[in-house]
């Protein structure tokens, strides 16, 4: 053979292991998204019920707030995200789309309380602006469910112009993005909103409500106001730190975590399930963990990552059975044998025992864990940023499983005691009880 025949083998040879590498990759790498928008309508079903269609197929949200975990929220049977806006938007549809989730995108709008002037025009006509810019970038993702326009604009606001900017945005909006549902979400609801709304933003497919304890009447709530339309619960949980009891120096009491696990099962069940009329479904607070209040007030996980009984009862929810991986409980949780309801008072470097007792449905050992903190002072609205007060150390002298012996701080004042049971399955059970130190 000549040798021009053996290199002219060798390249074809060359050529088809090149060309079976490149098609063996391809069939190992993921598709790319789709770019066509999923259709979204709303409508009335035969039993006179609103309906979520998407794609043609009945959808109900199975939802929580939060971007992260995704994997774990489809596990648990979720199907859908909420954002409060745009930020990181690309990469949160695109993870979503991947899990088969959707996502209904928040399109932040200024709020009063902020200082935003609704009577300026020139103001109003730059948000819109901007909006405009948000829609056009995301109104193609086949993740997107709905756009919510803005996050309790009405909390403490004074100018009702704000729902004239709402459906000139609502409008641009159904015009520009035409396949999804719009909504704007509004801090709970009452009859004075519920009438300006109805007259002034008539754009909006849905209305969404933020509430908490007020979610055990919403459905009777809603009807009362006056409001007919169909609704989403866009924001729901533990009973606020502004419904809670309060101790004699006048700081919330915090659920402990297998309560507020039984309040988002309860009031999942009697409010956001019972009312199959006008309830399209909810996005439960938080699917993740911030500071307000206190570290544990509000998130489904602690700080450093463990899942807590909250998560099993959004998988009993989602899916109508316990996981089989199961978040210990608190069964009790005292100092010097008081609880958080009996106004505990300390003496400043008194020497005290605290006691935590908890169940583990796998019957497996846990580790309990402390941390003292101050009473938070930075306390802020609507779910504003707030700072984490810093850890106390060096108050503890001695622990024995779910007993600890510690000394009381020196400085008179608010203080809370944390206790957490975590397993070595990344899961965890928190409670803590408001303590003040103050001279006999």
């Amino acid at each position: 053979m000549k040798l021009t025949s053996i290199i002219t083998t060798s390249s074809t040879v060359l050529m088809l292991a090149l060309l079976l590498a490149v098609s063996s990759c391809a069939e190992n790498k993921p598709a790319p998204a789709p770019s066509e928008p999923i259709p979204t309508t709303l409508e009335l079903d035969e039993h006179g019920n609103y309906r979520i269609y998407r794609g043609g197929e009945p959808y109900f949200i199975k939802g929580a707030g939060g971007t992260t975990r995704l994997d774990l929220l489809v596990e648990s049977g979720g199907n859908s995200i909420r954002t409060w806006n745009t930020r990181d938007a690309d990469r949160i549809l695109d993870e979503a789309h991947e899990r088969g989730l959707t996502v209904m995108l928040g399109v932040w709008l200024q709020h009063e309380r902020h200082g935003f002037d609704y009577d300026d025009e020139e103001a109003v006509a730059r948000q819109k602006a901007e909006v405009r810019e948000k829609v056009l970038r995301y109104r193609d993702h086949p993740a997107l469910l709905a756009w919510g326009l803005g996050n309790e604009v009405d909390l403490m606001y004074t100018n009702t112009r704000v729902w004239h900017a709402v459906e000139d945005i609502a409008r641009m909006v159904k015009e520009l993005a035409p396949n999804h549902l719009v909504t704007t979400v509004i801090a709970g609801i009452n009859e004075e909103k519920a009438r300006l709304i109805s007259e002034k933003v008539p754009s909006i497919d849905f209305l969404s409500i933020n509430t908490y304890g007020g979610l055990d009447h919403l459905p009777r709530r809603v009807r009362e106001t006056g409001w007919n339309r169909p609704y989403a619960v866009t924001e729901w949980g533990p009973t606020g730190h502004w419904q809670v009891d309060r101790t004699e120096w006048d700081v919330p009491i915090e659920q402990t975590s297998t309560e507020k696990s039984e309040v988002y099962r309860s009031r999942y069940q009697n409010s956001i399930l019972a009312d199959t009329a006008l309830c399209l479904g909810s996005y439960a607070f938080l699917w993740g963990q911030k500071q307000e209040t206190t570290p544990t007030w509000y998130g489904m996980f602690l700080e450093t990552g463990e899942i807590t009984e909250v998560v099993d009862a959004m998988h009993y929810n989602w899916k109508g059975e316990w996981p089989e991986e199961r978040a210990p409980s608190i069964v009790s949780f005292t100092i010097e044998g008081q609880t958080a309801h009996d106004n505990v008072y300390l003496s400043p470097g008194g020497t005290y025992e605290a006691a935590v007792e908890g169940t583990y449905p796998h019957d497996l050992p846990y580790e309990v864990r402390w941390e003292f903190l101050p009473e938070s002072t930075d306390i802020r609205a609507g779910g504003d940023f707030e700072e984490r007060p810093e850890t106390i150390h060096g108050l503890e002298i001695e622990q024995d499983g779910g007993s600890l012996v510690f000394r009381a701080p020196e400085t008179p004042g608010p203080y809370r005691l944390f206790t957490y049971l975590v397993t070595g399955q990344d899961r965890a059970a928190v409670a803590n009880i408001p303590f003040y130190v103050r001279e006999n």
